[in-house]
């Protein structure tokens, strides 16, 4: 893909990158990194790339979020079903638990906003517990029951001991 050529009219060149922004999001991308790269700073999109490096921070909250609300949701259906578990179950369990703290080793700033996210994350996953389940929402406390230490314990199982972890374990 060819970058766009630079005006030396810093005006027009900013009416452009404008417009590639809002046209073609990833010739934008391309043409700032080169302005990076080119030390060309009168030339970069500043009011779009503090947004875009703004947004990029957000996604890493909201992948922490996401990752704890499932995790939440699955310790909930394996608290609160214990009949139905599953491998499947478990290997949810355990995947969320290694991508969360992946998310942390790769985003340490982001583990004081655990105890933020948390309120959020449960209620996300009250409603996918309820909703795989079929259990109403009433069934679940209206605060977590877990503690976050608990909740990314990888040793930590809610409610009646299983087999599955058992079997698991030894193998």
């Amino acid at each position: 893909m060819q970058i766009p050529k630079i005006n030396s009219d810093t005006t027009n060149h900013q009416t452009s990158t404008l417009n590639l922004y809002e046209v073609d999001f990833y010739a934008w991308t391309q043409e700032q990194v080169m302005l990076l790269r080119e030390q060309q700073w009168s030339q970069l999109d500043l009011p779009n790339l503090i947004e875009e490096v703004a947004s990029l921070g957000r996604q890493q909250r909201q992948e922490l979020r996401n990752r704890l609300s499932i995790l939440i949701g699955h310790l909930l259906k394996w608290h609160y079903q214990p009949q139905r578990r599953s491998r499947s179950w478990l290997a949810t369990l355990r995947i969320q638990r290694l991508e969360i703290t992946e998310l942390l080793e790769d985003n340490p700033s982001l583990k004081p906003y655990l105890d933020e996210a948390l309120p959020r994350a449960y209620s996300k996953g009250i409603e996918l517990a309820a909703g795989e389940t079929n259990l109403p929402n009433r069934t679940f406390p209206r605060e977590c029951p877990y503690s976050l230490s608990e909740i990314l314990d990888s040793h930590f199982y809610p409610g009646e001991p299983s087999k599955l972890i058992e079997e698991d374990v030894r193998t």
